[in-house]
């Protein structure tokens, strides 16, 4: 027998890791949220510096590589994907800066309502806590710190200077009004620590949120679907298939390449690519 909840996340990277604490700030609803890797709530992903320990291995890290590639003379390229509650947020160099305002509102021209850079700038304002700026760009009362690069090495202001005499445009807030120009990056950290996603929407509240369970090493290997609606999702854990089902929503938040494999694998998707 399964059990049935509200919402079932799949994927606790970034986004499925915010849509999780979001969903289960209502005392009522009940969400689980399932994360193939690992709780990611160590030493390693909180330092700065280990991104160069995880990147390159498969510590926290999916390592996908390609198949040969002719236009590259047959060489096999490497994409390095979070694997553990916080995704890539976990092992990525912490740069924090958005889209640019012109995608956003030219999705929303393509008919995609409540995409424009209006709509989505509030929600962005809403889930930061940035240490430096405020007003009409940025928030300082979200659970997503973000800082200022902490150093002094003196190559940094080499550098600006050289721009400066050079004539680029410097800019001290790449996520302003305007984004062209050379400058420091913001990066998601609090006290010189990686504040990943789980940092920010699941980890404080794992303890506390009895509507909210999290399930790592939890593989998702089919979206259940009756009816033509997504009722469920079959899981691996600990050598077993597992399966919950949802009351409400599955949402599918296992990011750009495992997202498009899970639905396939749920033979949701081309259909030649599935009959082969």
């Amino acid at each position: 027998m399964s059990e049935t909840v509200d919402f079932v996340v799949v994927g606790g990277g970034s986004g499925g890791c915010a849509v999780a604490g979001r969903l289960s700030e209502d005392a009522g609803t009940s969400v689980v949220l399932l994360e193939a890797g690992g709780t990611a709530d160590n030493w390693v992903v909180k330092t700065p510096y280990a991104l160069s320990l995880m990147v390159p291995s498969k510590l926290n890290n999916w390592h996908f590589e390609t198949v040969p590639q002719p236009g590259l003379n047959g060489r096999i390229g490497y994409q390095p994907r979070g694997k553990g509650l916080g995704g890539s947020s976990a092992i990525n160099a912490m740069v924090y800066i958005r889209g640019h305002k012109w995608d956003y509102d030219h999705w929303a021209e393509l008919g995609n309502a409540g995409w424009s850079y209006a709509d989505v700038l509030p929600y962005f304002k809403r889930s930061e806590n940035n240490t430096e700026f405020n007003g009409a760009y940025h928030g300082q009362s979200g659970p997503l710190h973000v800082d200022r690069l902490r150093t002094d090495n003196p190559v940094h202001e080499i550098f600006l200077q050289a721009a400066r005499e050079a004539q680029f445009r410097i800019r001290d807030d790449f996520n302003g009004e305007e984004q062209e120009g050379l400058g420091p990056y913001q990066l998601t950290q609090h006290n010189g620590e990686r504040w990943s996603a789980a940092r920010a929407y699941v980890h404080p509240h794992i303890a506390t949120r009895r509507n909210l369970r999290v399930e790592t090493e939890a593989q998702a290997t089919r979206i259940l679907v009756e009816g033509g609606r997504a009722v469920g999702v079959a899981y691996r854990q600990n050598d077993q298939i597992r399966e919950i089902r949802a009351r409400r929503e599955v949402i599918l938040a296992s990011g750009a390449f495992q997202s498009p494999q899970l639905l396939m694998l749920s033979g949701i998707g081309d259909a030649a690519a599935l009959q082969a």
